[in-house]
């Protein structure tokens, strides 16, 4: 078939000048990969539709002859498949390199692309730490209405995106955990946990101080979040919610409220990490700056 072999000959000419622009041009080399794969991706996709599977397997053995062994079946339908979803995708990142989607190619929501492409464009993360994101199933543990944001470009915020559950190291396999055992293991890696909190999370202190009448009382973690400009007050339990830990964390916040916030922040906001959920009793919290999660060891 002819047309068969002018796509061929085509994509063999693109990959010999890629070949050759890999050897001459250092700064732009990753940029060129994916100009290339989208190119050839576009060839691919054309000729699938026209002429089926045995085209792109028999481009596969040709290639493999001519350039080396990468150049599988499975590569050239990640190519072809990178074309298909680029123009879903609001932007194609200067940031993002090849490897970046080769990482997101096995995943078939299109919402979830682009989640993670945002996130390596805000965060600038390298490609180990979109492919521990994907493992975590990082998207997956979002509320469903931040998820529904994302997908209808509505504005997100910050305490919109905390993550439920939240993953926490767990170094030593330790099996029975009190609050303050629980503490330790965020503290040990307290930098993991800022960032899988979300975006925009600084640690202040924990066991922070607070004296309410004549009482002296402990907030067990007290983070700041400045893309939200706000103080957050994090309790540490390891049973089940309860309409106590409501009112415990509520008195916390308006004491920040009223003796740290300063007249240019937002209310503090409050998070209860919990081993269990109750969202009988979040259903009936009216202080909607107040947020339950749970937690879940690695």
């Amino acid at each position: 078939m002819k047309e068969v072999d002018n796509v061929y000959t085509q994509i063999e000419d693109i990959l010999i000048y890629h070949k050759i622009y890999q050897c001459s041009k250092d700064y732009s080399k990753a940029k060129e990969k994916i100009r290339t794969y989208l190119i050839i991706g576009n060839l691919l996709n054309n000729i699938d539709i026209k002429y089926g599977r045995g085209v792109i397997n028999d481009y596969a053995k040709r290639l493999s002859l001519k350039f080396g062994k990468k150049y599988t079946v499975s590569l050239l339908y990640k190519i072809k498949k990178y074309y298909n979803i680029i123009e879903k995708v609001p932007t194609l990142s200067g940031k993002l390199t090849w490897s970046h989607w080769y990482e997101m190619l096995s995943i078939t929501d299109i919402n979830k692309i682009i989640y993670y492409v945002n996130q390596c464009e805000i965060k600038n993360i390298d490609v180990r730490g979109l492919r521990e994101k994907i493992k975590s199933k990082e998207y997956e543990r979002l509320p469903e209405e931040a998820r529904s944001k994302i997908i209808k470009n509505k504005e997100v915020k910050v305490k919109d995106l905390i993550k439920d559950p939240i993953v926490i190291k767990n170094k030593n396999n330790i099996e029975k955990v009190s609050e303050k055992i629980l503490q330790q293991m965020i503290l040990e890696d307290i930098s993991s946990f800022l960032e899988e909190l979300g975006s925009g999370f600084a640690f202040i202190k924990s066991e922070y101080r607070i004296k309410i009448g004549s009482n002296y009382n402990y907030i067990d973690l007290l983070l700041f979040n400045y893309e939200y400009n706000c103080f957050i007050v994090l309790e540490l339990k390891v049973s089940e919610l309860k309409k106590e830990h409501i009112g415990q964390i509520q008195v916390y916040m308006n004491y920040i409220d009223n003796n740290l916030k300063t007249i240019n922040l937002n209310k503090t906001i409050g998070i209860i990490l919990v081993k269990r959920n109750n969202k009988f009793i979040m259903e009936y919290c009216s202080d909607k700056r107040i947020l339950a999660r749970t937690y879940e060891f690695v």
